[in-house]
C-alpha cells in the first residue's frame, strides 16, 4: 500500500470515528468552556479572557498570563485541566485506532 492511500485510508477511518466519539468530545469541549466562564466570573475577569484561560489551561496546561487568585478558581482550573487532559487523549485514542485500521488493512 504507497503513502497516497494510506492517507485516504486514515482520513477515511478518522470520518467513521470521528461521529461515534462526538458525543464525548463535544462534552468535553463544553465542559471546558463552562468551567472557564464560572472561573472567570469568580476572577472578574471579561468573557473572552474566560475563554481564552479556559482552552489554554485545558490543551497546554496554560501560559500563566491569567492565573486564578481564588480557591474555586483555582479548584476548576484543575478541572479545567483534568478535562483538557482527556479531550487530548480521546483525539490521540481516535488517530491510533484510525492509523491501525489502515495498517491492518493494508497488511493482506
Amino acid at each position: 500500500m504507497d503513502n497516497r492511500a494510506k492517507r485516504r485510508g486514515f482520513r477515511r477511518n478518522l470520518l467513521i470515528i470521528l461521529p461515534m466519539v462526538w458525543p464525548v468530545l463535544s462534552t468535553l469541549l463544553a465542559l471546558i468552556l463552562v468551567l472557564g466562564i464560572v472561573v472567570g466570573l469568580c476572577e472578574g475577569w471579561s468573557i473572552l479572557d474566560s475563554i481564552y484561560f479556559s482552552f489554554v489551561t485545558g490543551l497546554t496546561i496554560g501560559y500563566g498570563d491569567l492565573a486564578p487568585k481564588t480557591v474555586t478558581g483555582r479548584s476548576l482550573a484543575i478541572l479545567i485541566g483534568v478535562s483538557g487532559i482527556m479531550l487530548t487523549g480521546v483525539i490521540a485514542a481516535v488517530a491510533v485506532k484510525a492509523i491501525t485500521d489502515v495498517r491492518d488493512t493494508g497488511d493482506e
